[in-house]
């Protein structure tokens, strides 16, 4: 991908506006440092004349207090450009952060199953990071050395025309050569942040996967894999500090012959008897300061060919398509939920069907039981619902309403999936609860518990709602993870739930409490019940059996159970649980 300009302005725009006070201030202070850096050796230069002219002490002394006046202020003025460059930098990178970890989370399901956790983490974080120096100073440097040059060069015409021909030309010429080598490294630089992106993807797949490892005798696979990752990293940084070699030396020999260059001018003036020694001092000087701006570019272009990696990878991550979130599209606003399926046929890579030509008609407050094979389509169904993924073919409505035309968080504020694997957070009994959501009174919260016969367990938490859980589901057994999740439910009070074989885990006494649960929470709602025992859908007023993705059987439960040729009534006579295992 070949970046414009625009690009990187678009970027930095973006998140400098907001602070554009700081900006402007930083701006201010970084030229004004430029001017008294031009400005400090003309007042060196009258110091020496004046010394080898013999004038008074008293004008070399306040000769003297002025340089040394101006030289305070100067670093004055580069520290406070330093912490404020630092200041907007963090600020506008943490912002980058929250806008990219906010699109990440919006991204379709597809992204994230292509995108391991520990690449994004990469890409929102590291990239990022590297970024930093780029959202606060970089533009500016750009601009205030390419100033510095050219007041330098303004100020060489001023002494002598010759001298300010003939550093124009050198600096002409340094600046074609900088031109040239730029970019030589950002094929590299681009190559090591992928290489350390899947570096940092296969270390949280490997310690997500630990138990499984170890107990499998795949540890030293997985150490041949980590310094294989390691090696590819390794291979692109020696490229890409190599390339950077080639540009700081061939900077180098530009300033060389610089040096040169001011040494046997300023000699052959002073000879010639044009200048004074104080102004050869003034050319060396000089070429001492425009060394650099030389240098800091070189240094900007090294730090470029990153910043362009980086970009280039951001810019692919922005361009990734987000959730149709659907803001104008209708709201739902009636419990509880009719949903209906026509000839919905989905697929998640394109060519082999998960689901096909799927139909169904679900009646406001009744219970659907979703009976088949792991493989089938059950889980797909209730993806499809919540629009982590659309369909291809046909169309899934709600209330009369196409999904696709209702408000994605009207959506999913009124339709609530309870599964077998609860995901709890590092946060509060209230935060997991609730999902972060504080107009939720506490008083709800602790009604519906003890609603959900928790209340004991409630009383024996150390700090109540504010007791912290850990990560995943470590600090509660199974069977109060399944309980809480329920209780989010409630406290959501959806129109429509989707029941994941959620009780497919537990004790016969844990479950006895979750199947009441199970039939407050059903009470006025729409439900799926997704199961493979048999106990679980005796609830349910019509029973669908997926084959493969296709609709094997749909009716009344209680005329499927007595019909001897129903493929639901051989199900209730085998034994479900062996059937569709």
């Amino acid at each position: 991908m070949n970046l414009s300009l625009k690009s990187y302005w678009n970027l930095l725009s973006d998140h400098i506006r907001p602070q554009r006070g700081r900006f402007i201030l930083l701006a201010v202070m970084l030229f004004s440092s430029i001017g008294l850096r031009i400005f400090a050796p003309q007042i060196m230069r009258r110091f020496i004349d004046s010394a080898l002219a013999g004038e008074a002490l008293s004008t070399l002394t306040w000769t003297a207090v002025a340089f040394i006046g101006i030289a305070l202020v100067q670093q004055g003025v580069h520290i406070s450009v330093t912490w404020l460059g630092e200041n907007v930098a963090w600020t506008a990178t943490n912002a980058l952060r929250a806008e990219l970890a906010e699109r990440a989370l919006h991204l379709d399901m597809k992204f994230h199953n292509d995108h391991t956790p520990g690449e994004l983490i990469e890409r929102i974080d590291g990239d990022v990071t590297e970024l930093a120096t780029f959202f606060s100073q970089f533009a500016l440097n750009l601009i205030a050395n390419g100033l510095l040059m050219i007041g330098i060069l303004v100020a060489l015409f001023l002494e002598d025309w010759r001298v300010g021909l003939g550093f124009t030309v050198y600096s002409f010429l340094t600046l074609t050569i900088l031109g040239e080598v730029k970019d030589i490294a950002v094929p590299h630089q681009k190559a090591r942040r992928e290489a350390e992106a899947q570096y940092f993807g296969f270390i949280e797949e490997q310690l997500s996967g630990t138990e499984d490892i170890r107990s499998s005798g795949a540890v030293d696979f997985s150490i041949r894999e980590l310094f294989r990752h390691q090696g590819e990293i390794l291979k692109h940084s020696r490229l890409a500090h190599f390339k950077r070699w080639i540009i700081e030396n061939s900077m180098g020999l530009a300033l060389t012959l610089g040096t040169l260059l001011a040494v046997t001018s300023g000699y052959w003036l002073f000879t010639a008897g044009i200048v004074t020694i104080g102004t050869v001092y003034l050319f060396v000087h000089y070429l001492n300061l425009l060394e650099e701006p030389f240098w800091a570019m070189t240094h900007e272009i090294e730090s470029f060919q990153t910043i362009g990696a980086c970009l280039e990878r951001l810019t692919e991550f922005r361009n990734f398509k987000a959730e149709d979130k659907n803001d104008s599209g209708k709201a739902i606003d009636s419990h509880p939920l009719t949903l209906t399926f026509n000839d919905v046929t989905f697929s998640y890579n394109g060519s082999d069907s998960v689901l096909s030509r799927l139909s169904l008609d679900l009646k406001p407050g009744s219970v659907l039981g979703l009976l088949g094979r792991t493989g089938s389509g059950k889980t797909t169904l209730g993806r499809l619902i919540f629009r982590l993924y659309d369909v291809k073919e046909g169309g899934i409505k709600i209330n009369g309403t196409d999904i696709r035309e209702i408000q994605l968080d009207s959506l999913r504020r009124n339709i609530a999936i309870v599964t077998q694997d609860v995901q709890l957070f590092r946060a509060s009994i209230r935060d997991n609860l609730t999902f972060f959501d504080r107009s939720i009174p506490d008083e709800k919260i602790i009604a519906t518990l003890e609603e959900l016969e928790m209340g004991d367990w409630f009383r024996n938490l150390p700090h109540g709602l504010d007791s912290e859980l850990e990560t995943g589901s470590r600090s509660l057994s199974a069977g109060e993870a399944q309980l809480l999740a329920f209780t989010r439910v409630f406290l959501r009070n959806p129109g429509l739930v989707i029941l994941d074989e959620a009780s497919s885990r537990l004790d016969p006494a844990t479950e006895q409490k979750l199947e009441h649960a199970i039939d407050k929470l059903l009470k006025g709602r729409t439900a799926i019940i997704i199961a493979h025992r048999l106990h679980t859908i005796h609830r349910a007023d019509d029973i669908l059996i997926l084959e493969k993705g296709i609709v094997s059987e749909y009716g009344d439960r209680r005329q499927l159970a007595s019909n001897p040729s129903s493929r639901f009534h051989q199900l209730l006579q085998t034994g479900m649980e062996e059937v569709l295992a």
